[in-house]
């Protein structure tokens, strides 16, 4: 059953994940607006992550689902009410299946992998299969879907975020505050953490970083979680170089710093989507994730730092082959820094 997109009008796009899923999605989104630029497009996404979409040109609505069963009722019957003519679902959890299939929509896309498959009437393979390459970036999985259904997405869009004057006004003032008065000074910013062990590259070597940073003109400003907080505190204290530390900013304005700063380092994780989806030249530090699939998505200059073992990619909650992540561990702060160097002269070119 083909769809004419002629008489569509509403669209769908579930997506319940994190910040880097959620921000390599947004190709998808700017893949449907360019080709329904007058249709509603809605996106489904967890209460957390949902602000990071705040201000976007490129969905109308976003609907917002939490963990509690009233939360999930309440998502199906406001689905249910706005009657899509579409839906993609671009991740095949059980919940986002069923949000999918809830919603009543004539077309429903998605994988032949995802669980419950048969309640999808459009079915893809595998994105290998569309894009007719062995190896696919978790942007190009999500545009295959759409590719399958009649979308246009061969130039694959790359990943873009909004940036509201709201934040970067919060941005220049914590700044500020913080004894950062001009506007107009590069500063680099950090993203030490990452929820995985194996993913993170150690603190002491951020240190040296930040003052390899500071003797070259550059301040550092360093971010993470409340919860990382200690982690923030660590570096500080680990490093002669002054280190701006912000544990408390909203998605939006983590988006706004992002686009304020020059220079992006920071382990890979949803962070280092948000600084390639605002542009900002970046060195990504892998350790046991998938290189091939969660590499920035831009075309801003960016370098990925790893070393190569036969056990990569993993999936990063224990290291089983030496006990020790020495796939991050084993990076040096020379190689960082020379990567800060290719990332220059790329900019000078």
């Amino acid at each position: 059953m083909s769809i004419n997109w002629s008489k569509v009008n509403r669209v769908l796009v579930v997506k319940l994940r994190s910040i880097g899923d959620t921000v390599l999605a947004t190709p998808s989104l700017i893949a449907l607006r360019r080709f329904l630029p007058e249709a509603q497009i809605d996106i489904v996404l967890e209460d957390w992550v949902a602000p990071i979409l705040d201000g976007a040109d490129f969905v109308d609505d976003v609907i917002i689902a939490s963990g509690t069963l009233a939360s999930r009722a309440g998502v199906i019957s406001e689905l249910r009410r706005r009657h899509y003519d579409v839906a993609f679902n671009l991740h095949g959890g059980t919940t986002s299946t069923f949000f999918t299939a809830a919603s009543g929509a004539k077309h429903r896309v998605g994988y032949d992998t995802y669980q419950y498959s048969f309640l999808y009437n459009h079915r893809l393979a595998s994105a290998s299969d569309f894009w007719k390459t062995e190896f696919t970036h978790s942007a190009e999985q999500q545009l295959a879907l759409l590719g399958s259904a009649g979308v246009p997405v061969d130039d694959r869009p790359r990943s873009r975020l909004p940036i509201t004057p709201e934040a970067m006004r919060s941005i220049e003032l914590r700044l500020a505050e913080s004894g950062l008065r001009d506007s107009q000074c590069q500063i680099a910013l950090f993203h030490p953490t990452s929820a995985f062990f194996t993913k993170r590259w150690p603190i002491e070597n951020y240190a040296r970083v930040a003052e390899h940073l500071e003797r070259n003109g550059m301040p550092v400003v360093a971010i993470g979680s409340a919860g990382e907080s200690q982690l923030l505190q660590d570096l500080s204290r680990e490093s002669t170089a002054k280190i701006i530390i912000f544990s408390d900013l909203r998605l939006p304005e983590i988006t706004a710093l992002a686009s304020r700063s020059s220079l992006f380092i920071g382990n890979d994780s949803g962070i280092a989507h948000i600084a390639a989806a605002v542009n900002t030249p970046s060195v990504v530090i892998f350790g046991s994730s998938n290189r091939a699939h969660w590499r920035p998505w831009t075309d801003a200059p960016n370098e990925i730092v790893y070393h190569e073992f036969p056990c990569q990619p993993c999936a990063g909650y224990e290291c089983k082959a030496f006990g020790r992540p020495r796939c991050i561990l084993e990076i040096s702060v020379d190689e960082i820094i020379a990567a800060i160097a290719r990332l220059s002269a790329k900019r000078a070119s």
